[in-house]
């Protein structure tokens, strides 16, 4: 699951929110101009990274989220989890762009602004602490860990619960990383950035 589709630019939006806007169009941009072949490789050599994972193959629960549109594909790692026994945790979006929590088992459904969820009883927001490890989608990051997403602050809500010392990884393309991405006080890190070409802390 994404965050929300982008917000408008508000009245007396800060430089930071105004370059924020920027960026995510130029991501996107280029995500759309990405091949299906290019998607599906980046995709399988993602999920491949993910589930070698040492935090991830020791963990007990796993925070992720159903990839939609251009983001880099999470079927194969929802599924080889849940065949490993782990227990997924998979976001529901709510009315107040916050997000509540539902143990994945398989089964998904079409949601509002073009998204996928998962089948089953709400856990509530605070389900997101009992992670050991949480997958995150994104549209950038810095080599600092700041983490550019679709605007609707879902994720920042989300991450705010979790535990200290918890591994928050991001899954993007090779050309998401690195970048400048702009910080605002509200903004919560990740601590790892998942790539085809590998895991960087």
């Amino acid at each position: 699951m994404s965050a929300p589709a982008e917000p408008p630019v508000p009245p007396g939006a800060s430089a930071a929110n105004i370059a924020k806007l920027a960026l995510r169009d130029q991501v996107l941009t280029a995500r759309r101009r990405r091949s299906l072949v290019e998607s599906v490789a980046a995709a399988e050599a993602i999920a491949g990274h993910v589930l070698a994972w040492d935090v991830v193959r020791r963990a007990g629960t796993v925070a992720a989220y159903v990839a939609v549109g251009r983001e880099p594909g999470t079927t194969r790692v929802l599924d080889e989890l849940t065949r490993a026994g782990k227990r997924v945790l998979l976001p529901v979006l709510r009315p107040d762009n916050d997000l509540d929590w539902v143990a994945f088992t398989g089964e998904l459904v079409p949601a509002a602004r073009g998204l996928l969820e998962p089948v089953g009883e709400g856990l509530g927001v605070s389900a997101v602490a009992d992670a050991d490890v949480v997958l995150v989608p994104g549209l950038a990051a810095s080599v600092d860990g700041d983490r550019l997403g679709r605007g609707g602050g879902s994720y920042d809500r989300a991450l705010a619960r979790v535990g200290a010392g918890v591994p928050v990884a991001v899954l993007l393309h090779e050309d998401e990383t690195g970048l400048q991405v702009p910080s605002e006080p509200h903004d919560r890190r990740v601590t790892h950035v998942v790539t085809p070409a590998g895991i960087t802390p």
